[in-house]
């Protein structure tokens, strides 16, 4: 089932909310594991996640040159593959990273510190709304966000906006389990582990049921990939990673 159900609602992990309202819930559960987000990650994917976003910046195949968006990039982890990529290159990364979470964005900005990182930019903005003037961008990247967003289709439009002709787009987002046995094994782990987790290491098992839910809640692969082409992006192509756990999405303003 899609995540935006209604102009009237949307889906907070099971249960439909006024749409109005879905911003606000969200904005609380990232609000709330910012600090530890990242620490989660690994311990909810052993480590897996890394290998999903190397592949993700691997099929990006970032150029010098290239002007880059991150949206929903909050912590920072695409943006600095994507940075070291470009410097492995000889060139001087252009990248700004845009997050809704002023949480999320603090974080990263911390990181950036730490890492002496002082190309990439941070700016506030709703993946609906973005504070970008059209076709300002090279490539527009998203990780484990759009399924957070009230409307999909907004934000989809707001990718294809910004985009320059002949720009990408990729997503990288959780998604439809493609193995048999693999699905049951991991409804058992997400359900029963992860808000376990949460509240062990976050303090909060409630952000992280919600997590586990957006993810039953966000379109299969081929349904996502027609909203893709909805938004006017062309040639969609999809990549299944770990038995579809997980699944990138890129296509291309023509």
């Amino acid at each position: 089932m899609p995540t935006d159900s209604t102009d009237h609602t949307a889906s907070f992990g099971f249960r439909d909310v006024p749409a109005g309202d879905k911003e606000r819930l969200v904005r609380g559960v990232f609000s709330s594991v910012a600090r530890n987000y990242d620490l989660m990650n690994d311990l909810m994917s052993g480590g897996v996640h890394r290998l999903w976003k190397d592949a993700m910046v691997d099929w990006l195949n970032p150029r010098p040159g290239t002007r880059i968006l991150d949206v929903a990039g909050g912590t920072g982890d695409i943006a600095f593959r994507i940075a070291r990529t470009i410097r492995s290159r000889g060139g001087r990364p252009d990248i700004v990273v845009c997050d809704i979470n002023p949480d999320m964005l603090a974080e990263g900005v911390k990181r950036a510190k730490q890492k002496g990182e002082v190309t990439i930019s941070w700016t506030t903005g709703d993946a609906e709304a973005l504070p970008m003037p059209d076709a300002s961008f090279d490539a527009y990247t998203i990780a484990f966000g759009i399924r957070n967003v009230t409307h999909i289709d907004k934000a989809l439009a707001e990718a294809h906006r910004v985009l320059k002709p002949g720009g990408r787009f990729l997503c990288l987002e959780f998604s439809q389990v493609q193995v048999a046995g693999l699905d049951t094994l991991y409804d058992r782990f997400s359900f029963s582990v992860l808000p376990k987790l949460g509240e062990i290491v976050a303090g909060d098992a409630d952000a992280y049921r919600y997590l586990v839910e957006s993810i039953r809640r966000f379109p299969p692969q081929a349904e996502f990939a027609r909203m893709i082409e909805a938004a006017g992006l062309s040639q969609v192509k999809v990549r299944n990673l770990s038995g579809g756990i997980a699944a990138m999405h890129s296509a291309w303003k023509i």
